[in-house]
């Protein structure tokens, strides 16, 4: 078969170029009659389903698109939520900061105040005391004052020499501790 391709080339080279004119004019109407017959029939249900095909690739474009804008509305909001969260939470945060630290000084007042009461119910404690031991001592040494005296006194009074000593040594003192009152010059007769 090849053989006889080779054969009929040689006899005329361009006889598969170029075909015969009958041919080419049967090939040329059956030609414009497959393309009008495509022009009425297959060309529009093709352009149709090629125009259907850009609708919906336009359609899925505007609803990219769309969801796009929405995507970056919904990012930009949830920016703008977190921004604002982070502010909350900073805010929160300075005040419980705040807040402590109120809290502790406040605790530490009070407690200087509870200290400072202490101290002084301390003191006051102390001083009464001092003041009821001084009472009992000025009491107790009174006591001892009165009883020492009345000792002294009856000792001395139960000898008559001692009384008359006693009494002199008594006008003598009174002599000498009120010298204005006239009776200066009496105390040494009696």
């Amino acid at each position: 078969m090849l053989t006889s391709v080779l054969l009929a080339a040689e006899e005329d080279p361009t006889r598969f170029v170029f075909p015969k004119g009958d041919e080419l004019i049967w090939g040329s109407i059956a030609f414009f009659i497959l393309f009008a017959v495509l022009a009425k029939v297959a060309f529009p249900a093709i352009n149709k389903v090629l125009q259907q095909r850009s609708d919906k690739i336009r359609a899925s474009l505007e609803s990219a698109e769309r969801a796009k804008i929405e995507a970056d509305g919904a990012l930009d909001q949830y920016r703008a939520q977190l921004a604002d969260a982070r502010a909350e939470a900073s805010r929160i945060i300075e005040e419980a900061k705040r807040t402590a630290e109120g809290v502790r000084r406040e605790v530490e007042a009070r407690a200087q105040a509870e200290a400072q009461q202490i101290v002084e119910r301390a003191r006051a404690e102390v001083g009464s005391e001092r003041d009821r031991a001084f009472q009992e001592l000025r009491g107790t040494v009174g006591d001892l004052s009165i009883r020492l005296a009345t000792k002294v006194v009856e000792r001395e009074l139960a000898d008559p020499d001692a009384q008359r000593a006693f009494v002199r040594r008594m006008i003598d003192e009174l002599a000498a501790t009120a010298p204005a009152s006239g009776n200066g010059g009496r105390g040494g007769a009696a």
